[in-house]
């Protein structure tokens, strides 16, 4: 098996601490009961502080770049992932001091940690003061409160031996001078403001005997592009004037961009505090079809109200969406406000008072403290919007969805750790119980957070796909027509549908429909157990009569201040017919997708005409073709792990050659692969195709075959098969292309029997207009057309379909319908 590219576990990037330790410099065993009074069953946590005291305390290493040097020399895959000791070295965030980074997923009690590790190292005399540094202001404040209630555990302190060099520290912040036993917690930003910070005067030459904790300490490794003192947190390690040389970073998200942290020493992953139930686990979008930010909109707020009615009723559900800066998060936030508005009937006011907006801009500043009370049943807020970048210290446990808005808030795994951390947290009325968080991301990138929990080898081989033998014959006939062609220049209407001479606007099936039932596959972590979801979209309705006022009133206007006469040629009562002559539903009502038709076909009145080049085709002759001599088709194995997909029956696994069916086996056994890239039909008579498996290279055809083998659609179906992307039947077809013309053909995707008719369907995603799309669709019907009167055996009907209309199209199928059905991306190729 060749490896196209490997992902590398973190698990085998971590740093190994050598467990030699003399006795005399450190004995870990008399802090046990300590350890035991303060993290109790969480083993992990004390495994956590043993390991960084035993790095710092063993006498076995002076810095970090001892350490990775016997890492790497001990370990295979720091060799593979970094090829040279010395690129390793460059990786290292602090090589030259006694530093290391600690990995505790998002709400594993990383404060005890830390806690652990400072009364340690002070009770063994190591170090004289420890220096916590944090990220923003309500880390500070969180840590600070939580050791503060440590320290007034009378337990712990009488836990710690006799030899204890320092016994009860204080808990303080740099306004004062930090004193010997002293444990400082401040915030970043506070080191560089000398008049509130006393860290300059108090630990100028006192490096060497201060442990400094970094808290977050991704944000050093990442910091912002306009924080300056981020930006200035790893100078102020590196300063000469302090000397440190005790430095520990902790994070639940220990990367840069996509790329491992070097110095990590422990590690206690998502995936392991999620099978420990210490955290939620979570349920992500595997697949969705949500083709406008309403209908995406209508699945969260269903979502939310499941989450507030059904499944959480001990508490008030929090709804967290994130997007990538400050004005798309405020934008965000006034369109949720007018939808909660408007489905909720209530005023502007009251959802406002629902959505909470938390940024690091000024305006919003005086929010991120409301954080603390919204969990509380008696606070208004449902909603909050925030910004991925944000800094963590939030303690907000009601969270049960996760909204990543936009890909560039999600489009990295730091960022994806960071946003899904905003709602892992177990709130105490489910303590004991293991509630699940919602992540209602884009189904694109589903991967990206199936790897983040467990990451993944991706591979390179290829699988075949061609016509076998099987218990029923599969096959038909396909008829084709050999042409003579020649080129003209023909002048058209640039927008040819809307000179309105024909009396009416072309519009598709999905223009009318009031609601649909739209299905969402979703994957729960770690188990890969999938669900389905339905939620009913409701789409806004306006009349035709509303619609020809706006139109009538457009021209007006456009009279008034051009001098023209389009109200005058064009008056209310036949905009108004033309409407409704437009309609497929004779309801005289259109819904949104509908009105912005209508209206931007009422806009082009004005476009003058311009020249295209066309072929002038002569049918020479009619020939057919069997569908069992269609050539081997093929897919890189490595395509799974980015949208591929085979769709394979039992057939599949015993017909073929030799190497497929072995490794269409060994892909079986494949855990790694994403749930979508192998797709099994238990029943094999749904699978009425003549081939061993079918091949989708993209989403939007594993969908549309997914439906195909739906066992009410198979039941319709006699056969189908898909095409090749070269060869087998080909539809030629011409454009222009700017100024200059162009010939081409295109291979449409499938070809499906049902009795004396045939389907022929080819996918497109949503929104794909284009010229050259316009004359494929020209030039198809044009040709299957021909085909039609050339011969009486077969009736063949040319679809051009995306997935907005799946749903409608299926459905047109099993009620016999589909022959006359239009696709939206259809009716929208014929406006021009």
């Amino acid at each position: 098996m060749t490896v196209d590219k490997r992902v590398f576990k973190n698990q085998d990037l971590v740093l190994k601490v050598s467990p030699n330790i003399d006795p005399e410099k450190f004995d870990i065993n008399k802090y046990e009961a300590f350890l035991d009074a303060l993290c109790g069953e969480r083993e992990y946590q004390k495994e956590t502080i043993r390991v960084i005291l035993r790095y710092l305390m063993g006498g076995q290493y002076n810095n970090l770049k001892e350490l990775a040097e016997e890492n790497y020399h001990q370990n295979p895959v720091l060799q593979e992932r970094y090829g040279s000791l010395e690129d390793f070295y460059k990786h290292l965030q602090l090589p030259d001091k006694l530093s290391c980074t600690i990995d505790l997923a998002t709400a594993t009690g990383k404060s005890y940690v830390l806690y652990g590790i400072a009364r340690i190292m002070l009770a063994e005399g190591v170090v004289d003061q420890v220096l916590v540094l944090c990220p923003s202001n309500t880390i500070e404040t969180g840590l600070t409160e939580k050791f503060r209630s440590k320290s007034a555990n009378g337990i712990l302190k009488d836990l710690l031996p006799d030899s204890a060099k320092i016994l009860n520290p204080r808990i303080i912040n740099a306004t004062q001078t930090i004193r010997k036993g002293d444990i400082c917690i401040e915030n970043i930003h506070a080191i560089y403001k000398r008049t509130k910070s006393a860290i300059e005067d108090s630990l100028v030459g006192k490096g060497e005997r201060t442990l400094v904790l970094n808290d977050e300490v991704h944000h050093m490794a990442n910091p912002p592009a306009r924080d300056e003192a981020i930006k200035k947190w790893k100078e102020f390690l590196l300063s000469p004037k302090y000397n440190f040389r005790y430095i520990v970073g902790d994070s639940g998200t220990c990367y840069v961009g996509n790329d491992y942290f070097a110095d990590v020493i422990y590690r206690f992953s998502l995936r392991d505090s999620i099978e420990n139930r210490f955290i939620k686990t979570i349920d992500y979008v595997a697949e969705d079809i949500s083709h406008s930010k309403e209908e995406k909109f209508q699945k969260i707020y269903d979502n939310h109200i499941q989450n507030k009615t059904m499944k959480y009723r001990l508490i008030k559900p929090l709804t967290i969406l994130v997007t990538k800066d400050i004005s798309a998060c405020k934008r965000l936030r006034e369109d949720l406000i007018e939808f909660v508005a408007e489905k909720e009937n209530i005023n502007k006011e009251t959802a406002e008072s629902k959505v909470l907006i938390v940024t690091s801009a000024n305006e919003h500043k005086d929010n991120i403290p409301k954080l603390k009370d919204v969990d509380d049943k008696d606070n208004p807020v449902e909603w909050i919007t925030s910004v991925s970048m944000l800094s963590e210290g939030w303690d907000v446990q009601n969270v049960c969805q996760i909204v990543p808005h936009e890909e560039r808030a999600f489009n990295s795994k730091l960022l994806i750790a960071q946003v899904l951390g905003r709602g892992l947290r177990i709130p105490p009325e489910y303590k004991g119980e293991q509630p699940v968080v919602t992540v209602f991301n884009h189904d694109k990138w589903s991967s990206s957070i199936k790897h983040l929990v467990n990451e993944v080898l991706e591979i390179e081989k290829r699988i075949h796909s061609y016509v076998i033998p099987k218990d029923r014959n599969y096959n038909f006939q396909i008829q084709n027509i050999d042409y003579k062609k020649t080129e003209e220049i023909v002048e058209i209407p640039k927008i040819t549908e809307y000179n309105f001479s024909k009396g009416f606007i072309s519009l598709s099936s999905e223009d009318q429909t009031r609601r649909i039932e739209e299905e969402t596959t979703y994957e729960r972590v770690v188990t890969e157990k999938r669900r389905e979801k339905i939620t009913v979209i409701e789409f806004r309705m306006y009349s035709t009569e509303e619609l020809a006022q706006v139109i009538h009133n457009r021209y007006r206007s456009w009279d008034m201040d051009e001098g023209t006469n389009y109200a005058q040629k064009y008056p209310f009562d036949k905009i108004l017919a033309i409407i409704k002559n437009s309609l497929r539903d004779k309801e005289n009502l259109v819904n949104e997708m509908g009105r912005q038709k209508i209206l931007n076909s009422f806009g082009v009145v004005r476009r003058k005409k311009t020249k295209s080049l066309r072929y002038k085709i002569e049918a020479e002759n009619l020939f057919s073709k069997n569908t069992a001599t269609i050539d081997k088709n093929s897919l890189g194995v490595g395509s799974l792990r980015r949208d591929g997909s085979i769709f394979y029956d039992d057939f599949s696994l015993k017909n073929g050659e030799d190497d497929d069916r072995e490794l269409l086996k060994e892909l079986l056994d494949d855990e790694t692969l994403p749930r979508y890239a192998l797709q099994k039909i238990e029943n094999t008579f749904n699978f009425k195709t003549p081939l061993n498996i079918v091949l989708a290279s993209f989403k939007p055809e594993r969908d549309f075959i997914k439906k195909l083998v739906g066992e009410e659609n198979a039941k319709k179906i006699d056969a189908w098969i898909k095409s090749l992307d070269v060869g087998f039947y080909s539809v030629d077809y011409s454009w222009r292309k700017g100024e200059h013309p162009k010939q081409g053909s295109f291979n449409p995707d499938f070809f499906i029997k049902i009795g004396r008719d045939i389907l022929v369907v080819e996918i497109k995603m949503d929104a794909d207009i284009s010229n050259e799309n316009r004359a494929k669709l020209r030039y198809a019907r044009e040709h299957f057309n021909r085909v039609n009167k050339l011969q009486s055996e077969y009736k063949y009907y040319f679809k051009f379909l995306s997935p907005s209309s799946y749903d409608l199209f299926f459905q047109g199928l099993r009620e016999g319908k589909c022959k006359t059905f239009k696709s939206k991306i259809e009716a929208e190729l014929d406006e021009t």
